[in-house]
């Protein structure tokens, strides 16, 4: 039985593997030099060469992103995680779900509208799932740590 002082592990331990995934596709993409995700629209070589960085250390980048997200979910959940501050946790979760939530809020509006980017109607499911995953996940963390803070 779960009581308020544990958070709901489901949604963290989804985006953990979500932000996995994510890592592993821009790993890949970085390996390749490329831009763009597999399964994502594709990137134009003219889009490619005018981007501000180099495509491989872009992608790195994000793939360390990838993991450092993964890490923070686990976080949430974790009691490793539980030694980091509440407010600083909070910090963190709030910045990650605006940057999670920008890209997931392009995805839906391409996805279900059409904005040019390329991103189908599924991807808007996907951005939608991950927008409700990371509510959730920041609701459970911020619920069950509201007394161990007061």
């Amino acid at each position: 039985m779960l009581d308020s002082a544990h958070p709901r592990r489901w949604p963290a331990y989804t985006l953990a593997v979500l932000f996995l995934g994510y890592a592993a596709g821009k790993a890949a993409f970085a390996l390749q030099a490329r831009l763009g995700f597999p399964g994502g629209p594709p990137v134009s070589a003219a889009e490619a060469q005018s981007y501000f960085m180099d495509a491989a250390v872009a992608q790195w980048l994000a793939t360390a992103s990838g993991m450092v997200g993964a890490c923070v979910a686990l976080a949430t959940v974790t009691p490793p995680g539980r030694t980091v501050p509440r407010t600083l946790m909070l910090l963190v979760l709030a910045g990650m779900l605006l940057a999670v939530g920008g890209g997931a809020v392009i995805m839906i509006v391409d996805g279900f509208v059409g904005i040019g980017v390329g991103w189908e109607w599924y991807h808007g499911v996907l951005g939608i799932a991950l927008i409700g995953l990371f509510v959730e996940m920041f609701r459970s963390y911020a619920t069950a740590t509201r007394h161990a803070a007061g």
